[in-house]
């Protein structure tokens, strides 16, 4: 078994724009939470320490904090995976969709470990990650799954267990440390860089093909606002803003990615990105259009999600097209290593 060492990325001060994983779909196929990966900027820092040269190998346990007791739960990796992946992908999708989601939710949840070994967080108590789902992945226990899954539970259930037995043991990594293993529910067409969305450059999250999400559904989302919802929104989340007397000319679309993402916008009398823009209006992407129909603004988005590293659906379709869990993660995270670990 090939060993690594705690996660050690460095990069310039830019990085701590970068989240631990991407915002995560809800079981559903068509919502997400608001994980801390997009709601709360997270940086990877190494001080040289002896942690750095130390061993850390998993004892195959997770420890989960719940925020509404204050217990720290233990569950075993499986049982971990299953969990998240019932909480992130639906169970109706292929079954090599279901293990690639599985391996990037083991990554997510190793990559977390090992930085709370290295750094840990007062507030998680020796956790590794906590079960609020604004700041860390989706999981969900046997019993919310029971209640999630209803009378589907055990053909769902059996499903993803099936999955997540056959890859629990692999995790992606890059350079031999675990990836940020983002993800999310389908992209514009093509996926986005890191760089784009969140301000530095990952050499594994850059743009790929991801053309069968054109046809996911929701794919093209129509948005209204009228005036003065839209005003009291944008006023609400850019302070000092001042809009003018044309409406029309509120929200101007200004610098734009080849994947489509909106990177520079003039909002009134401010600069924004696209993502700001999103966050302010609960857009399903910062892929987006605007028209102006009388008293109101027409948003039209492509995507559901920031766009960075695995689509949901893409993975899906590739699947159904006979691609192996092994073919989706070589795709959208190019250059990493698929690692057994234990």
């Amino acid at each position: 078994m090939k060993r690594y060492f705690p996660f050690l990325l460095i990069f310039a001060a830019s990085v701590l724009a970068i989240p631990a994983v991407p915002v995560y779909l809800r079981g559903t196929g068509e919502g997400e939470s608001s994980a801390a990966s997009e709601a709360e900027p997270e940086s990877d820092s190494g001080s040289g320490s002896e942690a750095d040269s130390a061993e850390t190998e998993s004892d195959g346990v997770y420890r989960i904090l719940d925020v509404s007791t204050g217990e720290v739960m233990e569950v075993t990796a499986e049982e971990y995976i299953i969990g998240a992946v019932c909480a992130e992908m639906p169970a109706t999708f292929e079954p090599e969709a279901l293990k690639a989601q599985a391996v990037a939710a083991h990554t997510y949840a190793e990559r977390q470990r090992l930085r709370e070994l290295e750094n840990p967080t007062a507030e998680l108590c020796g956790a590794d990650f906590s079960n609020d789902t604004s700041k860390y992945q989706g999981y969900f226990t046997e019993n919310q799954a029971k209640q999630y899954y209803g009378e589907n539970f055990e053909v769902n259930y059996s499903k993803i267990k099936d999955a997540v037995q056959e890859v629990s043991s692999y995790i992606l990594t890059y350079e031999d440390e675990p990836i940020i293993s983002a993800f999310h529910s389908m992209s514009s067409g093509t996926t986005e860089s890191a760089e784009n969305v969140w301000g530095a450059a990952v050499d594994y999250l850059v743009p790929v093909d991801s053309s069968y999400d054109t046809a996911a559904p929701k794919y093209l989302e129509e948005t209204r606002y009228e005036k003065d919802i839209l005003e009291a929104k944008l006023t609400a989340s850019f302070d000092g803003l001042e809009l003018g007397e044309d409406f029309a000319s509120w929200i101007t679309i200004g610098e734009v990615s080849e994947s489509g993402t909106v990177l520079t916008a003039a909002v009134g009398n401010k600069t924004v990105t696209g993502t700001e823009i999103r966050a302010a209006l609960a857009l399903r992407s910062a892929c987006f259009e605007i028209e102006y129909d009388g008293d109101e603004a027409v948003f039209t988005t492509r995507g559901y999600g920031h766009g960075v590293g695995m689509s949901q659906y893409g993975a899906n379709s590739m699947a159904s097209e006979g691609k192996t869990w092994q073919e989706i993660l070589e795709h959208y995270y190019p250059g990493c290593e698929i690692e057994e670990i234990s």
